[in-house]
């Protein structure tokens, strides 16, 4: 017992030395400045080219969403989620341990695989854990009444993607670990990962509508930054002479425009399609929900839960009960617990 004590004063304590770390250390690989940067970057492209252009710059609500992204990525994780999850997952594999005799870290598949496959794997598994949990959260009643604090955003903005919930972390974070754990990805995401889909989050929710061919560029550059960044390529050689360097980064921007472009909003969630998912009037047949995906829009179009009947740009948002929903960020925590 005094061991799991000593993991949850620990994981208290290793956490808040981090956060601390993180503020006082600027840089484009810390996350805590990582989230500003995307959140700034995707607040400026609202303000150039906004999608909806009577909305206000600080529309409904903004500064609650804003509190809401630091307080679901940092606060939250130093109050209660970081140490709570350490102890929660040494009990589960020392549970299985005591079980079975097996260390369910050590069942890995992907061992001999290389970095970029692990992660690749990773984050399709993970987005597809996400994906059935983001249905139940709907399906479910006690569940839907936590997730209602997503639902109650009446003006999108990116934003308004964390604001939800410290519980859906709960929630989310149970059902993925163990899938994720037994292909030895662990518990926390890497750091390309969490950042990769924290930028998608913010675009799905953005005021802004860009062309497949515009993201399938972007992306794609990404991906040959990667590469560079690296200094590997698949033949082992580094890219050495600028022209190498250039002439990679020109082939990925030609294969995301040309090749990737097209297949852009179907692959991935985008703002045309997230607006409906939050949309206050939805088929009777549907009752339940569309469009879940939280990056990959794939497997709305694989089980059938797309739904884009047209532009949905000035669409209502929101639930019936809205207007009876808590308005200040402490009525809202408490709500689902009532």
């Amino acid at each position: 017992m005094r061991h799991y004590i000593d993991i949850f004063i620990n994981g208290y304590k290793g956490y808040a030395s981090y956060l601390w770390h993180e503020i006082t250390h600027p840089s484009v690989h810390n996350y805590f400045y990582a989230l500003i940067l995307v959140s700034l970057f995707f607040f400026l492209l609202e303000i150039i080219q906004p999608w909806r252009k009577q909305q206000p710059t600080f529309r409904k609500d903004f500064w609650l969403d804003f509190f809401y992204m630091f307080f679901n990525f940092f606060l939250f994780s130093l109050v209660v989620y970081n140490a709570a999850s350490d102890l929660i997952v040494n009990l589960v594999n020392d549970t299985i341990r005591a079980v079975v005799s097996i260390d369910i870290q050590s069942m890995n598949p992907l061992r001999s695989l290389p970095m970029w496959a692990i992660l690749l794997v990773g984050f399709f598994v993970r987005d597809f854990v996400q994906w059935w949990t983001h249905r139940l959260l709907h399906r479910i009643p006690k569940l839907w009444e936590y997730h209602k604090v997503h639902h109650s955003v009446e003006e999108m903005g990116f934003a308004a993607h964390l604001r939800y919930h410290w519980m859906e972390t709960v929630v989310y974070r149970v059902l993925e670990y163990l899938p994720l754990a037994l292909l030895g990805i662990g518990l926390y995401d890497f750091f390309i990962i969490h950042i990769f889909t924290l930028a998608v989050g913010h675009y799905n929710h953005s005021n802004i509508s860009v062309s497949g061919r515009v993201t399938g560029t972007i992306l794609s550059l990404l991906i040959g930054i990667l590469v560079l960044t690296s200094s590997f390529d698949i033949n082992g050689s580094a890219f050495n002479l600028l022209w190498e360097q250039i002439a990679l980064l020109a082939g990925c921007a030609a294969v995301g425009y040309l090749l990737l472009g097209p297949l852009m909003k179907i692959i991935f969630n985008h703002p045309e399609m997230h607006i409906w998912h939050h949309a206050l009037e939805i088929p009777s047949d549907r009752q339940y929900g569309i469009n879940f995906g939280l990056t990959l829009a794939i497997w709305d179009y694989l089980f059938g839960t797309a739904y884009i009947p047209f532009d949905g740009r000035d669409i209502p948002l929101g639930f019936d009960d809205l207007d009876q929903f808590p308005q200040t960020f402490k009525g809202q925590v408490v709500h689902g617990f009532k």
